[in-house]
């Protein structure tokens, strides 16, 4: 810890240490209030949020600014981010038909306006289009993970130093009114057209998660490590090489990119240098994910300097409050009559009421309800998580450089 006049840095052991107490803080509050759990909000959101009102509170008592050294966080999302690309398997594509081809263009049309909207409405503040972006497709559909992952170059490359905070508090507000926003939705539509489901169908929630019953082993979490590793090293190749040819990208994006085709080229048949198949889908990769994410965002929230907001309060609402009435109206308008206007249209509204302004477990949660109460889609239970879970980072990986470099105007 290092301690000049009024600035105290927190290095980066120690704040890596913080960010797990964190994580466990925000479960214990997540558990002993219920509203967090109702409007989903993930665990690691409520503790370093937490903090951060603390720290602010000492700011603004003591007049001293705590900061955190960082360096362990971004490691982490090199790490999540490669998991996903490990776990994505092009076969599930082709499940969802034309349905997923529907949405799927729905979504990428929607993730233009969602930052057109954000660019209008930061400029009528005389703010620079790139916080715009920020309250659009970086933090909405792209969520935490995104918003803390592409904050750090906005900062850098176009001097917005509380891009973090902004991003951020788009991403926690976007939470909570997409977890308002889908199942009612949903409820409107199935009454206004007096909608049910076609077949009595279980309730399930999606694709089929990894066998839990399958322990985790020392020797498959170091495969997974290893996997994990090799991608990682294989994405810092490919980055270098973007680079060289003058294409700047994220290492994060490389590494999913490499994930993703080195999961795709491996035949499942083929045993790696462990004697094992390639991890992809395996309760180690899962449990590496898990915590590389969960962490990764506490300490993103823990760090986040809230008093740098109070000057962008107004615009910050205002850009919300924009994308919550764009996304009721293209739910309503778009979304429910390409899907058919029958009862899977309904369930999928109340998903994509996720994925416009929240994430996948917010879409996943809102989809829930309405079939806990109303009848299963299995239709919106496929189609969804492939949208979310596998396009969404994708597309935003190749959207937010081109927006950045002036594609917008």
């Amino acid at each position: 810890m290092d301690i000049a006049g009024d600035q105290i840095l927190i290095g980066s052991f120690l704040t890596f240490t913080l960010g797990i107490i964190v994580l466990f803080i925000g479960r214990r509050l997540t558990k002993a209030w219920a509203p967090l759990a109702h409007f989903n909000i993930p665990e690691p959101v409520s503790g370093g949020l937490l903090l951060s009102i603390t720290i602010a509170l000492i700011f603004f008592v003591t007049g001293k600014e705590i900061s955190f050294d960082l360096v362990s966080r971004d490691v982490l999302l090199v790490y999540f981010f490669t998991t996903i690309g490990i776990n994505a398997s092009l076969q599930d594509l082709l499940k969802g038909g034309k349905p997923l081809l529907i949405l799927l263009a729905i979504t990428i049309s929607y993730m233009f306006v969602q930052n057109y909207v954000g660019i209008g409405v930061a400029s009528l503040f005389s703010l620079p289009e790139q916080v715009g972006l920020l309250g659009g497709s970086v933090s909405l559909i792209g969520g935490h993970g995104t918003a803390i992952a592409w904050a750090p170059r906005i900062s850098e490359s176009y001097g917005i130093a509380n891009a973090m905070e902004i991003g951020i508090a788009c991403a926690t507000f976007g939470l909570i009114l997409a977890s308002l926003m889908g199942g009612p939705i949903a409820q409107f539509l199935i009454k206004r057209h007096k909608l049910s489901p076609s077949t009595n169908e279980p309730l399930d929630v999606g694709i089929k998660e990894n066998n839990t019953d399958e322990p985790v082993t020392a020797m498959g979490f170091l495969d997974a490590v290893l996997a994990i590793h090799v991608c990682i090293i294989l994405g810092a190749v490919l980055n270098e090489s973007l680079e060289a040819v003058g294409l700047q990208l994220p290492l994060f994006v490389t590494c999913l990119f490499s994930g993703i085709i080195v999961t795709n080229l491996v035949p499942s048949s083929l045993p790696t240098v462990t004697g094992t198949k390639w991890p992809s889908r395996q309760p180690a990769v899962a449990l590496i994910s898990e915590i590389a994410l969960g962490t990764f965002l506490a300490m993103s929230l823990m760090s986040m300097q809230l008093w740098t907001l109070i000057d962008l309060a107004g615009p910050i609402f205002a850009i919300l409050g924009a994308q919550f009435i764009v996304a009721v109206l293209i739910t309503l308008f778009v979304v429910f009559p390409s899907m058919g206007k029958n009862y899977d249209a309904a369930v999928i509204c109340a998903g994509f009421g996720g994925i416009s302004l929240g994430s996948t477990p917010t879409a996943m949660a809102n989809m829930s309800a309405v079939a806990s109460r109303y009848g299963n889609s299995h239709l919106a239970f496929v189609v969804v998580p492939l949208v979310c879970a596998f396009f969404i980072d994708l597309a935003n990986a190749l959207l937010i450089p081109w927006l950045l470099a002036g594609g917008w105007m």
